[in-house]
């Protein structure tokens, strides 16, 4: 932020966060309604977001959870992201225990149910959603759940702020070498960034592993499995387009777009 927000802001801010929690309610209904057109596939596979933490739904805080073995000091990336080059795919892939990992919503509400607010928990028992759910179009349905608790924080944090006496600071600081890793997560699942610094302030090595790539594998693992299901469903070619289409998007990737060049062949 550039600036301090005042009050009036504020004020503004939290009736747009108040009015917008019927409009998430009324979402979550409309998936509700249509919860019977979702793919009956399901995978289970290791599920990848930040956990422990003060208590709180965590985006900014805490350490790196892993479905299967629990939590780690996010100075372990590197091990939790383990990328490593494919021959077939441009994309770098990433795995831990398993073949693949999932990022997302999913991964984080499968994680930390527990830690889901009120309204949070209204909007998952709307949609049907039950900690851990093994099915990757539930990317969707948890995104609407974090939408619906994160209206609820974002009121409480608004009361708070104005209680407060915001004054704009500066930071006059001086440069100095030294390196460090952020953990965050971000709509599309957990964002690892790492940089090393010299005594000018300047950058002299960086490393970034987006979710996105971190999925790759995964959504490629669903393939493997929704196929040969959709195959022996006696599915059209058009219909096994639609479907695996519908599964690239509910991972939501930077490379979504593209899935309308998903082009399916029979062949043998």
């Amino acid at each position: 932020m550039t600036k301090a927000p005042a009050p009036a802001e504020l004020k503004a801010l939290r009736e747009r966060f108040a009015d917008a929690i019927s409009d998430v309610m009324q979402t979550a209904e409309l998936i509700a309604a249509n919860i019977d057109k979702f793919p009956s596939f399901t995978r289970e596979t290791e599920y990848i977001s930040l956990g422990g933490g003060d208590g709180e739904f965590p985006l900014y805080d805490g350490d790196i959870c892993s479905s299967d073995t629990g939590l780690t000091p996010d100075k372990n990336y590197r091990k939790m992201t383990n990328e490593h080059v494919v021959p077939h795919s441009t994309a770098k892939h990433s795995s831990v225990n398993r073949s693949s990992i999932m990022v997302g919503a999913l991964s984080r509400c499968n994680n930390n149910a527990d830690k889901l607010n009120e309204t949070g928990m209204k909007a998952a028992g709307i949609m049907g959603y039950e900690a851990p759910n093994f099915s990757p179009f539930f990317m969707n349905v948890c995104q609407i759940v974090e939408c619906a608790h994160l209206l609820e924080e974002m009121i409480g944090w608004t009361d708070q702020l104005l209680e407060m006496e915001l004054k704009e600071e500066r930071y006059d600081g001086k440069s100095r070498a030294g390196s460090g890793v952020g953990t965050t997560e971000v709509p599309r699942g957990i964002l690892y960034h790492e940089y090393t610094y010299d005594d000018n302030g300047t950058v002299t090595d960086a490393n970034c592993v987006i979710p996105t790539c971190q999925n790759c594998a995964n959504v490629e693992d669903d393939m493997r499995k929704l196929v040969p299901e959709l195959l022996e469903a006696d599915r059209t070619q058009d219909e096994i387009t639609f479907a695996l289409e519908m599964l690239v998007r509910a991972y939501d990737p930077c490379i979504s777009c593209s899935a309308h060049l998903l082009d399916v062949e029979f062949v043998g």
